[in-house]
């Protein structure tokens, strides 16, 4: 929402001023120069980019316009199952999480979370690394080595998507100085015309720079920025689980585990002792 708000104001600033200064809107209705520059940046953009970075950057779009998903309810229910799960396994052993991982549709735990549950890719990871402890993993260190790499292969993936975006974004000035050397060429092959007419040919030129640096610097770039910053945000769930794992791992309570996981939150979004507490019944 902010995004687009900002968006909005770069808008009203930029055209607002050219008006208030006696500018006319109609002379940067310029259709062609717009496909020229947005064109040729998605044509470019497709061309660079395997299918998996397109669809994933499309996502990223997305993700930047309506900001992080993973919010503080979010971040309750991921510590409450956690709860459930560790106290099942500390009450009846390991391998009482088998059913649980195996088949989380008729679980009883996981089924109580449908938040966690409407991310597949969080439940994924978390489904995972229960299996690997149910299997005998016993060594904290050795699996934390193996969850970073996870993550991390998470982190690059994110970065490539964000940095697809940002270089279209990067390429639209030149594209846009592309479209304005395409108008004057158009306007010299026009030198017979009357001076009013060469004017309005050189206007039409200079709006391709004109639309290149804004929809470059005032629009793409700060979503691009934005998505950067929802993908961070939200990746951060996964060093919250990670926590968990390990503190339970290394032989702590289950309410000890939780509460290590939950100062991994970021302050924004993390619930409260008192929160979680209220969460867990007790």
């Amino acid at each position: 929402m902010f995004v687009i708000i900002g968006i909005v104001v770069v808008l009203v600033c930029c055209l607002g001023s050219y008006v208030a200064m006696g500018g006319k809107l109609a002379v940067l209705n310029q259709p062609l120069e717009f496909v020229i520059i947005l064109g040729s940046g998605i044509g470019a953009f497709v061309a660079g980019n395997p299918m998996s970075i397109i669809k994933g950057s499309i996502a990223a779009v997305v993700a930047g316009l309506k900001g992080p998903k993973i919010k503080k309810t979010h971040y309750i229910e991921l510590l409450s199952m956690m709860f459930d799960l560790f106290k099942l396994a500390k009450q009846k052993g390991m391998m009482a999480l088998e059913p649980h991982v195996e088949k989380p549709e008729s679980s009883d735990i996981f089924s109580k979370y449908p938040l966690v549950m409407s991310d597949h890719h969080v439940e994924e990871f978390i489904r995972d690394y229960l299996r690997m402890l149910t299997l005998g993993t016993e060594k904290a260190h050795e699996l934390e080595s193996v969850i970073d790499a996870e993550i991390d292969s998470h982190h690059k993936t994110d970065h490539l998507h964000v940095a697809a975006l940002q270089t279209f974004a990067d390429a639209l000035p030149a594209l846009g100085i592309v479209a304005a050397v395409m108008g004057v060429i158009k306007t010299m092959g026009a030198m017979d015309q009357p001076p009013a007419v060469l004017g309005g040919l050189i206007g039409a030129a200079l709006v391709g720079t004109f639309a290149g640096v804004l929809l470059a610097y005032g629009i793409f770039g700060p979503i691009a920025a934005a998505a950067k910053n929802s993908l961070e945000a939200d990746s951060r769930i996964y060093d919250v689980i990670k926590s968990g794992i390990l503190a339970y791992m290394q032989g702590y309570a289950p309410a000890v585990a939780i509460e290590m996981a939950r100062k991994t939150i970021p302050s924004s979004e993390r619930p409260s002792f008192y929160d979680l507490e209220a969460a867990l019944g007790k």
